[in-house]
């Protein structure tokens, strides 16, 4: 039986876990739920997931969901499947660990000002000082992260952090439809978009596009 995702589209988070799974070409079938329909509500859900939250796996009788223990699982579940998504020795996992930890914690709080301005303040209530300050912030992480490169990816081999950074990263370009000449690659180095050009390179990205982001 194949592993089932449980997912919203355009979760940053979910879509990490969706990256994983492909990086690993581990089988799977994904179950896209609605969040304006109230479906990580509904009864046969919360028994998977009591927190409401996407992602959630259901692997055989084993259920799991917060991303990066899911992503975790993956790799420690499915060791002969595709590429690791930890790899090299235990300081170069340690520093992949830590990379995500810096882009749930740091990066994806520098994206929230531009994400509530954009999709959740009618127009003529965005706040142009608190737009600044998140394109400021956004590219203060930006350059912090140009350090971390370590070749072509963030810790070297293709990892686990390319894959939680990148949905972030690609959720500023979604923003560039509500915030009229906001341009989202300014944001980035042009290292940092050298590294997003091939991450997006990848056979299975565009498996994984949200479904909603293609219509827009």
């Amino acid at each position: 039986m194949a592993l089932t995702l449980y997912y919203g589209s355009g979760s940053p988070y979910a879509w990490r876990v969706q990256l994983a799974l492909e990086h690993k070409a581990i089988p799977y079938d994904r179950k896209v739920l609605s969040f304006s329909a109230g479906d990580t509500r509904k009864p046969e859900f919360v028994a998977l997931n009591p927190r409401h939250r996407v992602p959630t796996i259901v692997d055989g009788d084993f259920v799991l969901y917060e991303s990066n223990a899911i992503v975790e699982y993956l790799d420690d579940a499915y060791p002969g499947r595709g590429a690791p998504l930890f790899p090299g020795d235990a300081r170069q996992r340690a520093t992949i660990r830590r990379l995500v930890s810096e882009i749930d914690n740091y990066f994806d709080k520098a994206t929230d000002p531009l994400a509530d301005e954009a999709f959740h303040t009618k127009p003529e209530a965005r706040d142009k000082d608190k737009l600044a300050k998140g394109i400021e912030a956004v590219k203060e992480e930006s350059a912090l992260f140009t350090r971390y490169l370590a070749g072509d990816f963030l810790a070297g081999p293709l990892s686990a952090a390319d894959f939680a950074l990148y949905p972030m990263v690609a959720f500023l370009k979604r923003c560039e439809i509500k915030l009229p000449g906001f341009d989202s690659n300014a944001l980035l180095t042009p290292a940092l978009l050298g590294w997003k050009a091939r991450i997006e390179a990848l056979p299975y990205l565009d498996k994984t596009i949200p479904p909603h982001w293609r219509a827009a």
